[in-house]
């Protein structure tokens, strides 16, 4: 029996977020026999369970740790790097997908013996202040400090690697994949959910997504408001978790729209929740290539989003682009235009975009086991 490929997934951490939701989506798709996944995340002291913790242990991975970068501690990281690498033989390939730190651990990993190692850049931006300043610096010729460059987008690839990698195509565009069958629209599922969540007459709106300054929900609450003012019957679904959230909820309710927002957390089948909605948002800063988006689509969903998102993730004629820099009340007028529309089945549409995780699969199996990536 053939030895199985070990791949390393370097990771902040495995908590539901889209770069962790489309790994483990190639994750499932995997033969284990032949190719498996472990992980390396990070935490400052105790690290306490994640998401996808149990599922990760359950399909045969690892989880090891990290401590996490603080700059401060950038001697102690290197070191503790070091020590991982020199005690762990057995990875094939090191895909790095922190790539704030990628510039570190990249080069550490192929010096310690791993034959390859991945940048993949997940996002087209930074957070604010000192922290975005920090990612940038440790950034910097992370092109020359890996065998492999992958971004999501053209827009993640120009972010991190830089415009001119991309234009000599040192960047392999992988766009993120969705299990596209399990978000196909589905009639019955959805007066399921309606029922379920009592919103039976409403006008129901929907956001996935982590709290946090990135997605701009500051923004997406100014919009709710504006067209609670035109309907009465609208609602607004959010799942997600982070460290805004209860900025957030303080927020709706001193705009007196607290009753009409539901905030539902993380769920393990977000795609029963796409099928209760009626039109979806993501006012976000930047997006690499956000999964939910394609989620969206392969739900049927009409998609109201930022302009600022690159329009590889507009797959279908469901998309609208608007500025975040209009007045909440534009983005209002758009819903009310286009909340009644015949929803149908856009899977297909999905699959053949190229959007579909089990075709990806078969590339990312060759690339691991071959490391050749003329099939991704």
């Amino acid at each position: 029996m053939a030895k199985t490929t070990r791949v390393l997934h370097v990771l902040g951490g495995v908590g539901l977020g889209g770069a962790e939701s489309r790994i483990m989506d190639l994750y499932r798709q995997m033969d284990r026999d032949e190719i498996q996944f472990d992980f390396l995340v990070h935490s400052a002291g105790s690290r306490q369970p994640q998401f996808y913790d149990e599922e990760i242990r359950r399909l045969g991975g690892r989880i090891y740790v990290l401590p996490k970068f603080r700059v401060y501690n950038y001697f102690a990281y290197r070191k503790a790097v070091q020590t991982f690498f020199r005690e762990h033989h057995e990875f094939r390939v090191v895909q790095g997908h922190m790539t704030s730190t990628a510039g570190i651990y990249l080069p550490i990993a192929k010096k310690c013996g791993v034959p390859f190692t991945v940048a993949h850049s997940r996002n087209a931006g930074v957070d604010k202040g000192l922290k975005g300043i920090a990612t940038r610096f440790f950034r910097r010729g992370l092109v020359r400090k890996t065998d492999y460059c992958f971004a999501c987008s053209r827009l993640a690839g120009e972010d991190v690697f830089g415009r001119q990698a991309v234009e000599q195509n040192r960047v392999k565009i992988i766009h993120n994949a969705i299990d596209a069958a399990r978000f196909t629209y589905d009639v019955e599922k959805r007066a399921q959910m309606r029922e379920q969540l009592k919103l039976e007459g409403k006008l129901v709106l929907g956001h996935v997504g982590r709290f946090n300054y990135q997605k701009n929900h500051p923004y997406l609450i100014a919009i709710f408001e504006q067209l609670c003012k035109e309907r009465q019957d609208a609602v607004l679904l959010l799942l997600g978790e982070g460290p805004d959230q209860k900025e957030i909820e303080d927020k709706c309710r001193v705009l007196g729209i607290a009753d009409r927002v539901r905030f539902l957390g993380n769920q393990r089948r977000p795609e029963d929740y796409y099928q209760a909605m009626d039109l979806f948002l993501l006012p976000s800063f930047f997006e690499g290539l956000p999964g939910v988006l394609v989620e969206a689509q392969a739900a049927g969903l009409r998609c109201l989003v930022s302009d600022t998102i690159t329009r590889e993730a507009q797959i279908t004629d469901l998309v609208t682009y608007l500025s975040i820099e209009q007045p909440a009340a534009r983005w209002a007028e758009e819903i009310i235009s286009q909340a009644c529309y015949l929803r149908t089945d856009t899977c297909q549409k999905i699959k053949d975009a190229g959007f579909d995780v089990s075709a990806q699969a078969v590339g990312y199996r060759n690339f691991y086991q071959k490391g050749d990536t003329a099939g991704l």
